[in-house]
């Protein structure tokens, strides 16, 4: 009876430990059987994002990590709320993950501010040195380094095509994020430079929310501008096929930095590949992961640009594309 009253025990406690184990949250457990957690936060939502996040994955593959087999992704999208990125990150920093992916300006400062001895790998359009958060792209130091993107050099040439497209148009507009400052005033100040440049008026639109949206089109409409140029924004990236949407409704001709906008019925894309930036960002987590130092990891650059037309999309617009501006594109939508 003895004997049988002990085992009974032994199971009861072997089914209780079972039990605290799945209830214990996934990055701890992954940290108490040895296996790396990459700590993945963006500002915004992972809508709009899967192509860049598969090149993401894709490369962390070929790395040697798979997820949910030796490496564990825990996920934080702030689904444009940037004011929950401080949070997320000191989540992440909290449950100790082994390299954090801070893809998004936003995320990458967040992270920063978090954390000075978990190493992270940022994949940002903005400026890492103004931002302070690498002394050197060469000599990152410290316990961060990245991947930037064509963003904020290449953000006139967007407004410069639209003016080869609609040359006889006197008015542009661009629309922005004004709650996300680090990334629309770069932007911003060199459109209004290149503005100047090519004789323009050049009119400033502001959308932070999705309700913001209708509003924005509408004072296009007042404006009379000719045509829209759209920041290179997380919250607009993860809302391509609605921006798309409501440019072909109101007949406006408009141009993003992303791919995936023309492909979802926007006029035309210009800008650096997200899809290579993340490739690049996957790299380095890999790197990280076999036990290189962000310090000893120069920041690199994404240096892909792409040009997409929708030309389906621009007969719907009464437009024609003029054939030099054809002729220099990389893909062509009909």
């Amino acid at each position: 009876l003895l004997s049988l009253g002990a085992d009974m025990q032994r199971r009861a406690f072997i089914t209780l430990f079972a039990g605290a184990a799945i209830a214990r949250p996934l990055a701890a457990r992954a940290q108490q059987t040895a296996v790396p957690v990459v700590g993945f936060v963006n500002v915004a939502s992972r809508q709009g994002y899967e192509r860049p996040l598969s090149a993401f994955l894709k490369r962390l593959r070929e790395a040697g990590y798979v997820d949910g087999q030796n490496v564990v992704i825990e996920y934080r999208w702030a689904e444009g709320r940037s004011d929950r990125l401080s949070a997320m990150a000191a989540d992440l920093v909290h449950d100790r993950v082994t390299v954090i992916a801070a893809t998004s300006t936003p995320a990458a400062l967040a992270a920063k501010a978090a954390t000075a001895i978990i190493p992270i790998v940022f994949e940002m359009g903005g400026d890492p040195l103004r931002l302070g958060l690498v002394p050197s792209l060469n000599r990152p130091g410290g316990n961060i380094t990245g991947v930037t993107q064509l963003n904020v050099e290449v953000a006139p040439k967007r407004l410069e095509l639209l003016h080869e497209l609609l040359p006889r148009a006197t008015a542009l507009a661009l629309l922005i994020n004004p709650a996300n400052p680090t990334v629309s005033e770069p932007q911003s100040i060199g459109m209004l430079a290149a503005a100047r440049t090519l004789g323009l008026e050049l009119h400033v639109l502001n959308a932070s929310t999705e309700l913001d949206f209708d509003a924005a089109f509408e004072k296009f409409r007042e404006l009379r501008a000719g045509g829209l140029v759209i920041e290179a924004d997380p919250f607009f990236i993860s809302r391509n096929d609605m921006l798309a949407d409501l440019t072909v409704r109101h007949s406006v001709p408009a141009i993003f930095q992303f791919r995936e906008f023309a492909t979802a019925g926007g006029l035309m894309s210009y800008g650096g590949s997200l899809p290579e930036a993340y490739r690049l960002a996957g790299g380095y987590v890999g790197r990280i992961l076999k036990g290189e130092k962000p310090a000893d990891l120069p920041v690199q650059q994404a240096t892909k640009v792409d040009l997409v037309i929708n030309l389906k999309t621009a007969k719907t617009l009464g437009l024609t594309i003029p054939l030099p501006l054809l002729g220099r594109a990389d893909e062509v939508i009909e």
